[in-house]
């Protein structure tokens, strides 16, 4: 089977009924957890932007502190995982900002766990890979937030 494009998609949306739109929206929910977040999101915590960011913040230092520093190993899939739920979370915003403030909040967890990032290059790596991708969103943003969050990458900076 395959699947019909965007295009398809919306105009043969926008000539449905209201019910049936919803039926399928939550048929869509029903399936996969990912849909049914992002719907939850889109309802519910979309015209908030900024307390969405606090909460997700809050989780992020709720898995900080599950972190084992025992063995750089457990650290590092810890981070992973981490980053997997902040990806998640950027990619239902789709702003900018919200992505330069959560990935900024997410290596300065890092550096106030006192993880050793030069000790191990998978953390090193993913550390400067998060700062690459600051800097590449950075640039979509207004001059006066480019300036406010460039000041908080250099005390990031390795």
């Amino acid at each position: 089977m395959r699947s019909a494009t965007v295009h398809e998609l919306k105009q043969e949306l926008l000539n449905m009924p209201a019910t049936e739109l919803t039926e399928l929206c939550l048929r869509l929910a029903k399936y996969k957890k990912e849909n049914k977040e992002l719907l939850t999101y889109l309802l519910f915590e979309a015209h908030d932007e900024q307390g969405f960011v606090q909460s997700v913040k809050k989780e992020i230092d709720e898995e900080f502190a599950q972190i084992n520093h025992n063995n750089l190993y457990f650290v590092k899939k810890t981070l992973r995982k981490i980053l997997r739920i902040i990806n998640k979370h950027i990619r239902y915003t789709g702003s900018a900002q919200a992505t330069v403030e959560l990935l900024i909040y997410f290596l300065q967890s890092i550096k106030e766990a006192g993880i050793p990032i030069q000790k191990n290059a998978l953390i090193t790596n993913l550390y400067k890979g998060q700062l690459e991708k600051i800097n590449k969103t950075l640039l979509n943003l207004h001059e006066d937030l480019q300036y406010d969050y460039s000041r908080s990458i250099v005390a990031l900076e390795l």
